[in-house]
């Protein structure tokens, strides 16, 4: 048996290398070791501290796989009260924050300006630079002690990263849960039958707030770190300079944060954020806004249980409740019947919402939603707002259940659902409906992009008898504009000139807008360069469908049956009769991207989106919307987010935009 000394020096040996992996992985995003070489030193460890439990070191990360369940949470004072912020809801009420600032606070003001996490409160105690407890914010003064869940999060460090260590410090910060992990939990809770969480803020807190840690452990939290609490044996002048520190021992400190000279100077940070808010890997619902000095904090002193010298400045709503006033039914391109919440108004995300989707009976029936309910709704970007939840405990008895028509609703056919399939369709291809959709989805963006026509405009034309086929849209004359509302002369030769100069749509565009069931842009552009023509589809196997990168079973069935069924095939050839598409470039044998998969992230410094796109798939790459395993490069521009989070976490390629372009020569 190896030496007390020995085995004590190697364990210590253990512990800060697992610590250095951990700090790189779950703190930094840049892993330096592979799971089977990380698995390994921790399987050592813990036969170690087996065979030597009298030499556990007290930062050992194996203390992080959680404890016995508790029976219940024990109270915990913070040594300094953990004060909450006063609100800014618009740009107008942060300046004038600024301005009462002004007032109270002597000298040039700067201020410190950083991400406002939507997650859970905590504040971190360190003793000697030793993780000794954790608790949640709790009223400000009491919180509930967590220090056994919180032990589990990797990105908490269990031993501050200095030799000098200050003799006490409260570190605050907001236990967060990434938007792809929450999705994969709802999902995982789903499937076990057992309750789905709101948002990831609520998961957050649940994981905390478990009396099992083995539970909080299972899950990927995260915790960003910003505020200073009681500390003993370390001055700070700034809480900028509080925040690098922070960094400099351990800590995960959110990327995104900036010292601002001027108000002015704040509102373009808050900006920029709001821009880019989709695509962060977490939730945030605004920014903090501080004094960058510690002295003028105090200089500005304290209102209630509100520091004067920071402000919470907060973006609109994403997720707000309402009530269901009653529920429709659309019918969209392929038949599907969507039910659909028309709900009082409310602002949200910046917009007034009066709809949100319901997806499905399924989902209506899964989360028990009636007319009159009482609902939580959200919304993230330009996306249509969804039922999160029924506030089922502000029912009063009122409330209807609703169940999908038997007849389609605008044409009165009769629907069905296909075996497997949670949609409800309606079966009549001469329904109004549907061929509304048809026509806004063939004008659409993505597809022929035509612009001047829109939802109302198509609707005008189908209801005039007008067009009853994509192709018809080429036959119109100009002058049939003007029998349209709200056209005039110059408005009819703008719109006729948009369609005749769409006469010659590159061949994916054309796919595209045919509308077949799951093909997309990027299933549109392979088959566009794999068969080099509209025609060769018409006659297309399954089997040879199939053989085309990223169309399985499912879509290849869906594909060849929509060019087999008469009805669609005789649209398709109509449009071949009034259209030229342009054909891809062949793609040479030797193409340094051939069977290369890209992802796009951030902001290139000279090219855009679409000429980076254009440059992959003339090489014979493609660009996928998100990284997975089967990602070759991940092309990563200036303020880049999640999508380079998992590239790392991947261990994908990542190439800066010189790189890229260096390679596609």
């Amino acid at each position: 048996m190896a030496p007390a000394s020995s085995t004590k020096t190697r364990m210590a040996e253990l512990v800060r290398e697992i610590q250095r992996l951990d700090h790189h992985y779950y703190v930094l995003d840049e892993p330096l070791a592979s799971d089977a070489e990380y698995d390994r030193l921790l399987r050592e460890l813990q036969e170690l501290e087996a065979q030597h439990p009298d030499l556990r070191l007290p930062d050992s990360p194996l203390l992080r796989v959680g404890g016995k369940p508790l029976d219940k949470f024990s109270k915990i004072s913070h040594r300094q009260p953990m004060l909450s912020l006063a609100n800014a809801l618009n740009e107008k009420e942060f300046l004038d924050f600024d301005e009462r600032v002004r007032k109270l606070v002597e000298g040039q003001l700067e201020y410190y300006a950083e991400l406002k996490f939507d997650g859970l409160s905590i504040n971190l105690t360190y003793q000697d630079g030793q993780f000794v407890s954790a608790a949640t914010r709790g009223d400000g003064e009491i919180g509930e002690e967590v220090t056994q869940n919180i032990r589990t999060i990797r990105s908490v460090p269990l031993k501050l990263n200095t030799k000098e260590p200050p003799a006490l410090i409260e570190v605050r910060g907001e236990v967060v849960l990434p938007i792809q992990d929450f999705e994969k939990l709802n999902r995982d809770q789903e499937a076990k039958g057992q309750k789905t969480f709101a948002n990831p803020r609520n998961a957050a807190a649940g994981s905390v707030r478990q009396l099992d840690p083995s539970v909080a452990a299972s899950r990927p939290l995260t915790v960003f770190c910003y505020g200073l609490g009681a500390h003993e044996g370390i001055r700070f002048k700034r809480l900028s300079e509080f925040e690098e520190q922070l960094k400099k021992w351990g800590f995960r400190v959110g990327e995104w944060n900036r010292v601002c000279s001027t108000p002015q100077e704040v509102l373009k940070f808050y900006r920029e954020i709001e821009a880019k808010r989709d695509s962060l890997p977490f939730e945030i619902d605004g920014i903090v806004v501080k004094l960058d000095r510690l002295d003028q904090v105090d200089q500005a002193g304290y209102v209630s249980r509100n520091p004067r010298g920071m402000i919470a400045f907060k973006y609109p709503p994403r997720q707000e409740s309402t009530v269901i006033e009653e529920i429709i039914v659309q019918v969209g391109r392929t038949g599907a019947l969507t039910p659909v919440a028309l709900v009082k108004p409310v602002r949200l995300g910046g917009a007034t919402v009066r709809r949100a989707t319901l997806h499905n009976q399924d989902e209506i029936d899964r989360k028990d939603i009636r007319v009159g309910d009482h609902v939580l709704i959200q919304r993230a970007g330009d996306v249509i707002p969804e039922v999160v939840q029924v506030l089922a405990d502000r029912r009063n008895g009122s409330e209807k259940k609703f169940k999908l028509p038997n007849r389609c609703p605008v044409c009165g056919s009769a629907v069905e659902r296909k075996e497997g399939e949670a949609v409800v369709r309606c079966v009549s291809r001469n329904c109004v409906a549907q061929l509304k959709e048809r026509i806004r989805h063939f004008v659409a963006k993505g597809a022929l992009n035509i612009e001047g026509l829109g939802e109302k405009i198509v609707e005008q034309l189908v209801d005039a008898g007008w067009v009853k086929h994509p192709a018809d849209l080429f036959d119109l004359k100009e002058k049939q504009f003007l029998e349209l509302e709200g056209f005039a002369e110059k408005s009819s030769q703008k719109l006729f000139e948009a369609i005749q100069g769409a006469r010659k749509p590159e061949l994916y565009r054309l796919i595209y807008g045919l509308g077949i069931r799951h093909v997309g842009e990027q299933t549109a552009k392979v088959l566009a360069q794999k068969f080099g023509g509209l025609e060769p589809l018409f006659d297309a196997s399954v089997e040879a469908l199939q053989e085309v990168d990223d169309v399985g079973p499912e879509v290849a069935q869906s594909i060849h049956d929509f060019f087999k069924d008469p009805v669609s095939a005789k649209e398709a050839r109509a449009l071949l009769k009034v259209l030229n598409p342009v054909l891809p470039k062949k793609v040479a044998a030797n193409a340094p991207f051939l069977g290369k998969t890209f992802v796009l992230t951030g902001t290139l410094p000279t090219l855009s989106r679409g000429d980076a796109t254009k440059i992959i798939e003339d090489l014979g790459g493609k660009v996928s919307g998100s990284v997975s395993k089967k990602t070759d490069y991940v092309v990563a521009g200036e303020e880049a987010g999640s999508k380079l989070v998992k590239a790392r976490e991947l261990g994908v390629t990542v190439l800066d935009e010189a790189q890229f372009l260096k390679l596609s020569r």
